[in-house]
């Protein structure tokens, strides 16, 4: 038996364009080479399969039975091997794929919400798994591949150097309920904003200090934050049991201003940008790369809450 590892592959292109040709001259143009390169790899072709493989006619080459047997099977390597080196194309109806993608509850509920809709309806067999949010050792779960994109702030991950794409800017607000004492003050002063107590979200040290208090610390002033709770989507019921106020990212509120009013925060306090991360070994796959333009395509239609004053 032949070793096919010390067999040179090109000849069997060489011999496909043979068969199809029925001409060394026109084989040679098909192949972009000489005439004498390609009746010289047409007697190595004769060697390797111990056969003529052609006769010359008036007419052109004939094949013998030999090469008319080997056609059907040198045509479906041929395309085997393109499919192999082109690579699968990734087509979304039919696709069937598993991929985990892990944010926060806010990030969930303002992106993740709208970018499953798009992929149920143009890749109704992929399944999602949507983890919780990851910070600490996100870079070995998205080698491992126990995690495929990790959605999170800018201000959570700012250290890993692996490829991301920036999908939008977010804004905070201030939401208070509708029968707070300050609902229907144009502008908050920042002696009112003190006063009042606060509650804030601390996704996994209960801690009571956040970007806020670090703004106000710049201008020598705190608030008074009585309740820390790990996530953002309980605010709103939250607010409707006392006179809280919370500072949250603008599109927390989407669809749920019911019983709700908002004001912007009496100082500057600097927004956030929400990024997709991955690892390079999917950074290429076909697949990966159309679900990463879905999870764009998602977060460009965004809107923020329809929030009763402009923040700023």
């Amino acid at each position: 038996m032949r070793d096919i590892r010390r067999t040179d592959l090109t000849l069997l292109v060489v011999l496909d364009a043979l068969l199809e040709e029925r001409s060394v001259t026109r084989a040679a143009a098909r192949l972009a080479v000489t005439q004498p390169t390609v009746s010289g790899m047409l007697a190595r072709l004769r060697t390797l399969f111990n056969d003529p493989l052609f006769v010359r006619t008036q007419r052109g080459l004939l094949p013998t039975p030999r090469a008319q047997a080997l056609a059907p099977l040198l045509r479906q390597w041929l395309a085997e091997a393109e499919v192999l080196v082109a690579g699968d194309r990734f087509e979304p109806a039919s696709a069937l794929l598993t991929a985990s993608v892990s944010a926060n509850d806010y990030i969930q509920s303002a992106l993740i919400v709208p970018f499953l809709r798009r992929l149920r309806g143009a890749a109704p067999n992929l399944r999602i798994a949507v983890r919780p949010a990851q910070t600490a050792g996100v870079a070995e779960m998205l080698a491992n591949g126990e995690l495929d994109l990790s959605i999170t702030s800018t201000t959570e991950i700012t250290t890993l150097d692996l490829p991301s794409r920036s999908l939008y800017e977010e804004r905070y607000v201030c939401a208070v309920r509708k029968e707070h004492p300050l609902k229907g003050r144009r502008a908050v002063t920042m002696d009112q904003f003190c006063s009042y107590p606060h509650v804030l979200v601390s996704p996994s040290d209960g801690r009571f200090a956040g970007p806020t208090d670090e703004a106000l610390a710049r201008l020598g002033r705190t608030r008074r934050v009585v309740l820390s709770v790990p996530g953002f989507l309980v605010l709103p019921e939250l607010l409707q049991t006392d006179d809280l106020i919370a500072v949250v990212p603008e599109r927390v509120l989407h669809g749920r201003m019911a019983g709700l009013r908002t004001f912007a925060p009496p100082l500057a306090i600097p927004g956030f940008g929400v990024i997709a991360i991955w690892h390079p070994r999917l950074h290429k796959d076909p697949a990966h790369q159309w679900l990463r333009e879905q999870l764009a395509a998602a977060a460009r239609s965004l809107k923020p809450a329809r929030t009763n004053q402009p923040p700023g």
